[in-house]
């Protein structure tokens, strides 16, 4: 009589998935569901399916520098597991705020008189209209009244922080004149006017709105939502002239030297820093902000507060261009970015014999991403291969996240560190050895 052979003991199992980098009470988690589906030899194949649901380091090999999916800007950032002084002040040594450090620098990059942190830029509009307009009037254009990325809708958010939107203008075109009207009309109590970049799309043709100098000619405060965090429009931690591609994209410097009086913008974005919603402007409005009670349920941790103090301290020492990852992708020239895609080629062909003729490099346009100028690209060079390899590319070890057209799968260099060749090499040789 022939014995059915017994499957392993949860425990040795478990502990021959270790190689997977999980901790071990995962690993016995998933040997048991492995020997309950009588799934022995696909053990090791859950394990990695399940590390692979965890956040992993990828390569952005889709063009689109500051993609949402993916992170937005991709940050660097280190320090010791040390106490730090977050909301304690050296000098007195007593409690100090969280928001003296970073609001000083952002204070003195955007010429504003005061600044404060929270989460993100949707906190950010929450909390100064909660904190400025509760009850009261704000006057808003058509054409700015929009829906961004995750539903983030204006007229929602303002309905949850209390306050009354009124629509003024049309969706292609607001005067001053329009907020005048809706500021004088009896029975309105208006607190402020609010300017909202519309950030992921554009209206063109026969159009027009009104500045942020226009607005400041009103007898109301003026809010601008910039959005996407564009620091200086003359951006001059790059050598030579704005890039085209960032022609009327609003920044806070000159928003606040236009006359805003507050300004709202993300931290993860153009700024390329952490996921953060940084807010400038008057002393007296951002202390109404930092004194609301929802300042204390949307404001950021040490870890955030580090790293926007390490990206702005990296833009008052001149090093943008070299040390913030998402300018350093700008700033490749294209020459360089064929180079790469090149070494890349040459080493399929040469080295695993891939057919010349199913790879090349290609001129392509990349995206800033994120909402950022939109519509606008700029110039790039990707290695194009022929068929969809995006499953392959998304298993390797470093996964690869690419982009498909016409049956063919394209990897824009702009978006890869030049580090990551020798990775995407490895990659690729792996799909098309699969094929």
């Amino acid at each position: 009589m022939t014995v059915p052979n017994r499957p392993p003991s949860v425990d040795t199992l478990a502990r021959s998935l270790s190689r997977s980098g999980l901790p071990h009470p995962l690993c016995v988690e998933i040997a048991r569901e492995a020997i309950a589906a009588d799934d022995v030899d696909g053990a090791p194949r859950r394990a990695e399916e399940y590390r692979r649901t965890l956040l992993t380091d990828v390569i952005n090999a889709t063009g689109v520098l500051l993609h949402t999916n993916l992170g937005r800007a991709p940050l660097a950032h280190h320090q010791t597991a040390s106490a730090q002084t977050v909301e304690f002040d050296l000098a007195t040594g007593e409690r100090g705020s969280r928001q003296t450090a970073v609001g000083q620098l952002f204070a003195r990059l955007t010429g504003a008189d005061d600044a404060m942190v929270v989460n993100n830029n949707a906190a950010a509009v929450l909390l100064v209209l909660a904190a400025l307009a509760e009850g009261r009037d704000v006057p808003v254009s058509r054409g700015e009244s929009v829906e961004i990325g995750g539903s983030f809708r204006v007229p929602e958010v303002m309905e949850q922080s209390g306050c009354r939107l009124i629509d003024v203008g049309t969706t292609n075109r607001t005067r001053l004149s329009d907020y005048e009207r809706a500021i004088a009309r009896p029975g309105t109590d208006v607190a402020m006017v609010m300017k909202v970049h519309p950030s992921n799309y554009r209206v063109e043709g026969f159009i027009e709105d009104t500045s942020i100098g226009d607005l400041a000619s009103l007898d109301v405060p003026v809010m601008a939502d910039i959005g996407s965090g564009l620091l200086d429009a003359n951006v001059p931690w790059l050598s030579g002239a704005p890039p085209a591609w960032l022609a009327g994209e609003p920044a806070a410097v000159q928003a606040v030297a236009d006359g805003a009086d507050i300004v709202t913008f993300s931290g993860d974005k153009l700024l390329g820093g952490p996921q953060a919603g940084i807010i400038v402007g008057r002393a007296d409005l951002i202390a109404q902000c930092k004194q609301h009670p929802l300042a204390r349920a949307l404001r950021p941790g040490g870890l955030v507060l580090r790293a926007l103090q390490d990206t702005a301290l990296t833009y008052l020492d001149k090093r943008a261009a070299t040390d913030i990852a998402f300018w350093r992708m700008v700033d490749r020239p294209v020459r360089e970015l064929q180079e790469s895609a090149q070494r890349i080629l040459d080493q399929l062909v040469n080295e695993f014999g891939v057919d010349p003729a199913t790879v090349a490099v290609e001129s392509t346009a990349a995206l800033p991403g994120a909402g950022s100028a939109p519509g606008v690209t700029m110039p790039s060079r990707a290695l194009v291969v022929e068929g969809d390899h995006l499953v392959s590319l998304r298993g390797a070890p470093t996964p690869v996240i690419a982009r498909t057209r016409d049956a063919r799968t394209f990897l824009d260099m702009r978006s890869v560190d030049p580090q990551h060749e020798a990775a995407i090499v490895s990659a690729l040789a792996a799909a098309l050895d699969n094929r």
